[in-house]
């Protein structure tokens, strides 16, 4: 996935998850935050952040924040559309079914709209896509906020499972220097012991961190997912 038109800046501050201020060139610039997650690791004060002008000149505001730099020199991208966007990529490539598989994004089954439905030949696939930001340690933790829905698709995987499909569930870590995947177990309980049931009862659960540059992301190295409970 590659961005163009990219512009680079300074956050000040996020009156709310919607929006930032940004100082660009000198002046303050109020942009988009393409992630409703508190990012607060992330986006603090004097932060070296990348944005994209938007290519519709009516819009309120000129520009998404679409990535952070690291206080150890890493760029974060933090732009909630891109893990579909690069697992897209990735399987029409044939890197987990063949390359004339079919892929359809945003198909539904029961009462939720999964990210992925694939077919190829005779197996038939429904996947969800979980991006990643919060790195603790090395360790990237998901979610950085209680999340129910995501809660409820996992759940239904196991439904999809049940009427013969493959189930997939795939974070996306934006960024390099993570060694394993971790549920967010101080932050929604529920959703660490429910991954580990979903894993246990058969859905695939898999992770991937990601090659990040101010203009480009891709799916890298697989990463192990741990499953096990921690207490802090």
């Amino acid at each position: 996935m590659k961005y163009d038109r990219i512009r680079t800046g300074f956050f000040e501050s996020r009156p709310n998850r919607f929006i930032a201020r940004v100082e660009l060139d000198g002046k303050t610039e109020v942009c988009h935050v393409k992630n409703t997650g508190r990012c607060r690791e992330l986006l603090l004060p004097g932060a070296f952040v990348y944005l994209q002008e938007a290519d519709k000149p009516e819009r309120k505001t000129r520009y998404d924040l679409v990535a952070v730099r690291h206080q150890d020199g890493r760029i974060v991208n933090i732009d909630s559309q891109i893990p579909n966007k690069v697992v897209g990529e990735w399987l029409r490539k044939g890197l987990l079914f063949s390359r004339e598989a079919r892929v359809y994004p945003e198909r539904r089954f029961g009462s939720s709209r999964f990210d992925f439905y694939v077919e190829d030949e005779k197996r038939r696939a429904f996947l969800e896509v979980k991006g990643v930001t919060l790195d603790e340690g090395g360790v990237a933790r998901f979610p950085d906020a209680p999340t129910e829905r995501g809660v409820r698709h996992m759940r239904e995987l196991i439904d999809c499972l049940e009427a013969g499909y493959e189930a997939y569930l795939i974070f996306v870590v934006q960024m390099k220097g993570i060694h394993e995947v971790q549920a967010n177990w101080v932050r929604q309980p529920e959703f660490g012991q429910v991954l580990a049931q979903i894993a246990q009862r058969g859905v695939k659960v898999l992770a991937f961190d990601c090659q990040v540059t101010p203009e480009e992301i891709f799916l890298d190295q697989e990463l192990p997912v741990n499953f096990e409970r921690y207490e802090e």
